[in-house]
């Protein structure tokens, strides 16, 4: 391309010639010898082949950005840049300019008599520490731990910081990148670290998990067949540096004592994955509030039905999944490969939609561990018990799992706590264990307990002595486990199900429920009169189908139906998620009304 005064010329290789005038026109010169069809042919492959790298680069560069987007996206740091941004420009006080420059960095000038002054870099960055400290500091305060990716500084800082709270600082990984600064290349630490208060429990996360802690004829029966058959439960005990106090040492010392010791406490639930104790693992899945669930598959056996059938489980009850695949040093390379394949063209179903993670080493640890509240991640674990591969990264993964719920903004509602199993203890009376949904209870509460196994009323019961964890305890707050000993209650009086609630919350047992719900899988219709086993919460009851919105129900429906339950009336809340079954899962819903309380959608 040449550009003269009188305008723009353009001459091919081939013969072809164009000039444009200084009036627009366009002259086109063709030499005989220019070869048209050749010339077009070429040019069209030149441009297929443009076409197809600029695709791969597209795929690439969607690819790169759905792992970035999905996987390195700390909700946290984002809390903190809104909360940042808001407090240096909408928050502004009066005589203050605030302003935000082309890094993203806000810059606050202060408007003095003698003239506008402006914050340095380095004032305002500490400024901004102060305040992530502050935030970090509450962070201990209300959930026990903190997990941050900070520079040297920032780790100095918050060692101090947690000193006032009676907390400590863990490091759980160093490294040293090299970066190019305007003077060279240098190197940068930054480190990653997890702080939690000494010597304080921290709520209790749930998730099933290979452990085993029975007794009497129950262990029997598993030692005999090699299957779980109940729901069994194991502590796990944490220091502030991440050492499971309780692993080797756990017969010289009661739980207890390990409680009293430990900065993090995580329950294991133990559900059983055989077909015939289904109704078991459903009942432990949503009766137990679980914050996880580990979903454990055999290397040599492969993804089989009933994997399909917790999972599903899980993801209609919206409660994060993970995968440890176990067996790996029996199992031969091929069938290891198959099994992962499978498993990873399962998550990525329409049905499912989640993205599988290998877990390979420590940041892919750390990775996981900062997204699983996203819901959209898969973690996958291979390990071996035999030779202890994989072990440690799940060691680490425990250690940093944060809690799913914020049980803090839950203490100071009215106390509702649920009951998933009850025991009479000689020399105690009545004892029940469960979960507190809400509110904080103490010795010689009285709380309202029901529904009655008679009429379906509540009756005011009061609480004579709390454990948690078996160690006697002042109150328990929301989102532990306890054990509450009861006066003047007998043990024909209470059963699973039934709820201890606050006066104020005015409980009221109901027969009938409305619900939203969605059919999995059904090999016929679904019509009025249609009965299945209701799962909502430590709710397990056979239920009809007595009205609906629609003439019948297939797989893949949705409607607006209302259940009525088929022994007794039951404590329904709104807005609880729940499975119904008829020996497999068939559907999931959610309650959007009662009989007290009924349904005003649309």
């Amino acid at each position: 391309m040449a550009t003269r005064s009188g305008g723009t010329s353009y001459s091919s290789r081939n013969g072809l010639s164009a000039r444009t005038g200084g009036t627009g026109d366009v002259e086109i010169q063709i030499d005989p010898r220019f070869d048209f069809d050749s010339e077009v042919e070429g040019l069209s492959a030149h441009v297929r082949k443009i076409k197809q790298m600029s695709l791969a680069i597209e795929d690439e560069r969607k690819q790169q950005g759905e792992i970035i987007n999905n996987l390195e996206s700390d909700r946290a740091t984002e809390l903190l840049a809104e909360e940042m941004e808001r407090s240096s420009l909408a928050a502004a006080p009066a005589g203050v300019m605030a302003s935000v420059d082309a890094d993203g960095v806000p810059v606050v000038a202060v408007i003095t008599p003698a003239g506008p002054v402006s914050m340095t870099r380095d004032e305002d960055f500490e400024a901004c520490l102060e305040h992530a400290l502050g935030l970090a500091a509450k962070e201990i305060d209300d959930i026990g731990e903190v997990v941050l990716e900070k520079m040297l500084l920032v780790m100095k800082r918050l060692t101090e910081k947690a000193s006032e709270h009676h907390g400590d600082v863990t490091v759980i990984k160093d490294r040293k990148l090299e970066v190019v600064t305007a003077t060279g290349p240098g190197e940068s630490e930054v480190s990653m670290g997890c702080a939690a208060p000494c010597g304080r429990v921290s709520s209790g996360c749930q998730h099933p998990a290979g452990c085993r802690c029975l007794s009497g004829s129950i262990r029997l029966l598993e030692e005999a067949t090699g299957r779980t058959s109940s729901i069994g439960q194991h502590t796990l005990c944490l220091d502030s540096l991440g050492t499971i106090l309780n692993d080797t040492q756990f017969r010289t010392h009661t739980c207890g004592e390990y409680i009293q010791r430990a900065s993090k406490v995580i329950t294991l639930v133990d559900l059983a994955g055989h077909e015939k104790y289904f109704r078991t693992t459903a009942y432990g899945l949503t009766g137990h509030l679980p914050d996880y669930a580990c979903l454990i598959i055999g290397a040599n056996m492969g993804v089989v039905g009933m994997c399909k059938e917790h999972l599903g489980v899980a993801l209609a009850l919206k409660v994060p999944v993970f995968f440890v695949i176990t067996k790996v040093d029996i199992c031969p390379e091929h069938i290891l490969k198959q099994t992962v394949t499978v498993l990873t063209s399962m998550l990525k179903k329409p049905g499912v939609r989640k993205k599988p993670f290998l877990v390979r080493s420590v940041d892919d640890v750390l990775l996981c561990a900062r997204n699983m509240n996203a819901d959209a991640l898969a973690p996958i674990f291979l390990t071996s018990a035999v030779t202890g591969k994989g072990l440690e990264l799940i060691r680490l993964f425990y250690n940093l799992l944060p809690q799913r719920h914020r049980w803090i903004d839950k203490q100071n509602d009215p106390a509702e706590f649920v009951i998933d199993e009850t025991f009479g203890v000689p020399g105690v009376g009545t004892v029940v264990a469960g979960t507190v949904k809400r509110g904080t209870i103490f010795p010689n509460s009285l709380l309202l307990l029901g529904p009655d196994v008679a009429d379906g009323s509540f009756k005011v019961a009061a609480i004579k002595s709390i454990q948690y964890k078996r160690l006697p305890v002042g109150m328990v707050v929301a989102g532990q486990t306890a054990a509450l000993a009861l006066k003047k209650i007998k043990r024909h009086q209470v059963r699973k199900g039934m709820v201890m609630v606050d006066e104020r919350l005015k409980p009221v047992a109901s027969w009938e429920f409305e619900a939203d719900i969605a059919i999995l899988t059904h090999s016929t219709t679904i019509q009025p009169r249609y009965q299945a086993v209701i799962h909502c919460e430590i709710i397990r009851q056979a239920a009809r189908v007595v009205a609906m919105d629609k003439e019948r129900l297939r797989s893949g429906d949705r409607a607006c139906v209302r259940f009525r339950f088929i022994q007794r009336p039951e404590y329904v809340t709104i807005g609880t998620r729940f499975v119904f079954r008829e020996g497999r899962t068939k559907g999931i819903g959610i309650v959007v009304g009662t009989e007290h309380e009924p349904f005003k959608g649309e």
